[in-house]
């Protein structure tokens, strides 16, 4: 039987939640080009340096550290949180290509944990990306979200690379009916945790984009990136 999930009507539910406010401002990269933008909503990726226990890749909301509460995969063809099911499902997608960096990772399913903060990769599955169940499946209207680690205390992980993701390079999302959408890489992002841009990574759109999201930057006093490194991408005609 075919893995479904429920799309929404209208626009997206509340974004997961945030961890902070007000966060400083932040460079983004975009095709090459740097400028300067103010964010005022913030959630990321907590915890996923390598070297430690508790590697975790926070996204646009909080998450949580992967290594001290693995992550349990939510239910196929379950309306997510905060969100009005239609009743119309689509094959839940199962496998994310990177050609232009080598990756090649089968998808787990990503929830959000009691606190409110989203569900990443195990530690000892880095080599592995996920899907947040909370926003639309690949393809689908609105901003599909996928998250991975870049290192492990194991090891390099699956978005070791993504750093290097140019604008139009190709990513493709294979979904449980086989079918695949195809997305172009418009721009990448760096930003502090304090300041993740919660809104524009997990706002409602009804472009059909993508975001891949993972750790990057700085390390602090205990071993955790300091920063997220966000990738930008629209689905192809």
């Amino acid at each position: 039987m075919t893995p479904t999930h429920r799309t929404t009507q209208g626009p997206e539910g509340p974004a997961p939640r945030p961890a902070r406010l007000f966060g400083p401002v932040h460079r983004v990269r975009r095709a090459g080009a740097l400028a300067l933008l103010a964010v005022t909503l913030t959630g990321a990726l907590t915890a996923c340096g390598a070297g430690t226990g508790d590697e975790g890749t926070r996204s646009a909301p909080t998450a949580s550290a992967a290594g001290s509460t693995p992550a349990t995969e939510a239910p196929s063809g379950t309306p997510s949180p905060g969100r009005t099911a239609r009743g119309d499902e689509v094959p839940a997608p199962t496998e994310v290509t990177i050609p232009s960096i080598g990756v090649s990772s089968t998808l787990m399913s990503l929830g959000l944990n009691k606190d409110g903060t989203v569900e990443v990769p195990p530690a000892d599955q880095g080599m592995t990306a996920g899907w947040y169940t909370g926003r639309p499946a690949p393809g689908q209207p609105g901003p599909a979200v996928i998250i991975g680690h870049n290192s492990t205390r194991h090891g390099p992980a699956v978005f070791e690379k993504l750093h290097q993701l140019r604008e139009d390079a190709r990513i493709d999302v294979r979904d449980a009916s086989g079918g695949t959408a195809r997305f172009t890489v418009t721009g990448t992002e760096t930003v502090s945790k304090k300041a993740f841009p919660t809104e524009r990574v997990y706002g409602a759109t009804s472009e059909r984009v993508l975001r891949l999201i993972t750790c990057d930057g700085d390390f602090d006093a205990e071993g955790h990136p300091v920063d997220n490194l966000i990738v930008y991408a629209e689905l192809r005609p």
